[in-house]
């Protein structure tokens, strides 16, 4: 078993001339990476998996949310030669597409607003390494084309600066997305598609492998179990045909939430078939099935409905949060309609000297409470906003609690960018 911690570059280049179901391997996957699966269509992704490892190719992610990518994209760099260098992961949809660029490539001091020193981006940090670019189909089309850069040259420049700086760094990245759907669009580069795909994993959802769900169920609860200090004896074999009847829309992370949620809420060392229904949330099956269906199955979930309680739940939490939302606005307006009047006189002292920029200066309007629209008292916000700031997106944006990017669409959508 120790081993197995200590495989080498050489070792896997000679564990991948031999038999894809050498027990070792499915050890060194499972134990060092949490990668767990033996079934066909596993064994085809991990074979590529072995085979990209050693290789400085980049790799290509996809597969249905939940599915691990992750996970392998943490075992593709631990199996290479890179494995001693860093391992930078980034989510590309997680972070403004204004920063986005500043924290990929780096900026000098002073090359934006808030820039009071220079910082390296996660390339750079990732030097030697590989960099994880997860969600890579929310990258922003400008930012891709400095990728498309870096993935051929190495080479990139920091915001703000004109000096050319060089990284030797492994690229993988990952997506849910049809990326071929997004070239179509116009929202992904084709030539940055093929430069990605170098080697492409595509993760299978859980659904298309259920033959794995007892090898997954066993890892995750043995690793709850020992987590909370607790034993794990197994589960029955009615309970693993009704995980394996479920459509798993969230995949493997799906799986392992709800083994999660039985065995510390109802604290037994072995699973049954009872439990598992019990715990078996709306968006995997419901509590009705309809009579027609075959009953060979202990759970059909394709005779499963969406149940009538779930939705009017949905339903009446919708309609709390606008609630909610509409009795902020009745607040801030009943604040500036208490001060209104001081509010004026500071616009005309703004105004004394200098013509705004912003052509739309229509007085904001205070409405009584059965005169509300949202939308209008949205849209005189950010006239009064813009007029206050002399037409600055930035401080506008800033005033009103929004993102200068979100203030952008709103001013398109209510036809103010004139």
């Amino acid at each position: 078993m120790n081993g197995l911690n200590t495989l080498t570059h050489n070792n896997l280049r000679f564990l991948m001339g031999n038999s894809i179901d050498d027990q070792n391997i499915f050890e060194l996957l499972r134990i060092k990476y949490g990668i767990v699966g033996q079934s066909e269509k596993m064994l085809d992704v991990l074979h590529r998996l072995l085979q990209a490892a050693p290789t400085d190719l980049s790799v290509l992610i996809t597969g249905e949310t939940g599915t691990g990518k992750e996970i392998f994209a943490n075992a593709l760099h631990g199996l290479s030669k890179r494995s001693k260098f860093p391992f930078v992961s980034v989510n590309c949809g997680a972070i403004p597409e204004t920063l986005l660029e500043s924290e990929l490539f780096g900026h000098e001091k002073g090359a934006f607003t808030g820039a009071i020193e220079q910082r390296k981006g996660f390339f750079e940090v990732a030097d030697n390494g590989t960099i994880f670019l997860d969600e890579i189909g929310e990258m922003p089309v400008g930012t891709q084309v400095k990728l498309l850069r870096v993935l051929e040259s190495g080479e990139f420049m920091r915001l703000g600066s004109s000096k050319k700086l060089s990284v030797d760094v492994r690229v993988a990245a990952a997506t849910n997305r049809e990326l071929e759907n997004e070239i179509i669009n116009g929202n992904f580069r084709q030539d940055l598609f093929f430069r990605l795909k170098s080697v492409h994993l595509l993760l299978p959802p859980l659904r298309e492998h259920i033959a794995d769900i007892p090898l997954l169920v066993d890892f995750f609860a043995k690793k709850i179990a020992e987590a909370n200090r607790m034993k794990y004896e197994g589960i029955s074999n009615e309970a693993v045909r009704i995980l394996q009847n479920l459509p798993w829309h969230g995949n493997v992370r799906e799986l392992r939430n709800l083994i999660e949620t039985i065995m510390i809420l109802e604290e037994r060392s072995f699973i049954e078939a009872e439990d598992v229904k019990h715990y078996i949330p709306p968006a995997l099956s419901a509590p009705r099935v309809s009579e027609d269906e075959s009953k060979s199955a202990l759970v059909p979930y394709k005779t499963y409905q969406e149940p009538e309680k779930f939705e009017l739940e949905l339903i009446f939490r919708t309609l709390l949060e606008m609630k909610n939302e509409i009795s902020d606005i009745k607040r801030y307006l009943y604040s500036m309609n208490m001060n209104y009047e001081e509010v004026k006189d500071e616009i005309s002292k703004l105004r004394h000297d200098t013509t705004p920029t912003f052509q739309h200066t229509e007085e904001i309007t205070i409405l009584n409470d059965d005169e509300l629209n949202l939308e209008d008292a949205e849209k005189k916000l950010i006239i009064y906003a813009l007029d206050r700031y002399d037409g600055n997106r930035r401080k506008a944006s800033e005033a009103l609690g929004i993102s200068e990017r979100t203030l952008y669409r709103k001013l398109s959508d209510y036809g103010l960018n004139d």
